[in-house]
């Protein structure tokens, strides 16, 4: 962890959003050994990433929020309420906006503003919006580290960033996998794949400076990632590993956003 201290927050920011992407690229480059992916499997896949966001929507973001409000004698549960709802209305208003299609569902079923763009493109747009807020949480938790809060702590963003990077494996294989069951080549799904967390950097670098210029906006920049990873999981994620699906299908999926909830808490507990 010491190597990471040498580093200024931007930089630290870039590491973590770095790895997040990588995991991206890691679990598209599945890609290259499996044309399918059975459907059971990515429920599990779905269900953990959510179980993932949702722990560290609390324990990385909500809790330190709180914390940090009631430190510098704010109203902590207004602050909370304000940060968590705005992420929430931003990722709406994003929803509603950027051309995008959800895994599993016809080119006519594309959200937000129409638009001839190709099936690939729109499928891609649907996971980048999903890696905004993770950017954003990462970028934020390394810009309180910075800000040298009590409630922050290296640990606990380096926890944070291992969690989204975690998660992200599987968006990857979800993307990239499917894609090459549609027809493409192993090497343009890969690229569509590993595409969608390209987003990350540049949203945890925003995340990290805006922290840095208002840091006595923090606790409501902390709980603005919680509100937005929460719609995501809410929006995108739950929605899409139980949808159409019963039985063991849908087990599956909850079994997975257990473990990955656990996963994400064991992380924050034990190293933040």
């Amino acid at each position: 962890m010491e190597w990471l201290q040498s580093f200024s927050p931007v930089g630290q920011t870039l590491i973590g959003t770095s790895f997040t992407w990588g995991m991206t690229a890691l679990g598209a480059g599945l890609v290259f050994f499996f044309k399918a992916i059975d459907k059971t499997v990515l429920k599990a896949m779905l269900g953990f990433a959510a179980g993932v966001m949702i722990a560290a929507s609390f324990w990385s973001l909500l809790a330190p929020a709180i914390e940090m409000a009631e430190a510098s004698g704010q109203n902590a549960w207004l602050t909370a309420v304000i940060g968590f709802l705005a992420g929430g209305a931003f990722l709406w208003l994003v929803d509603v906006t950027l051309p995008h299609l959800h895994r599993g569902l016809e080119r006519d079923k594309a959200e937000g503003i129409k638009t001839s763009w190709q099936r690939s493109v729109l499928l891609v747009l649907a996971i980048t919006l999903h890696n905004i807020p993770e950017g954003l949480a990462v970028g934020v938790a390394f810009g309180a580290v910075a800000a040298d809060l009590p409630s922050a702590s290296l640990a606990g963003a380096v926890a944070l960033a291992l969690g989204m990077g975690l998660q992200n494996f599987p968006e990857g294989a979800a993307v990239s996998i499917p894609l090459r069951g549609e027809g493409f080549s192993r090497t343009k799904a890969f690229l569509y794949g590993q595409a969608s967390g390209l987003v990350e950097p540049l949203a945890g670098v925003l995340g990290t400076v805006a922290v840095g210029v208002m840091q006595p906006l923090l606790p409501y920049a902390l709980a603005f990632a919680a509100g937005a990873m929460i719609y995501v999981v809410v929006e995108e994620l739950i929605p899409e590993a139980q949808h159409e699906e019963g039985g063991r299908a849908t087990n599956v999926a909850t079994i997975g956003c257990m473990l990955g909830f656990a996963v994400m808490m064991m992380l924050d507990v034990g190293l933040g």
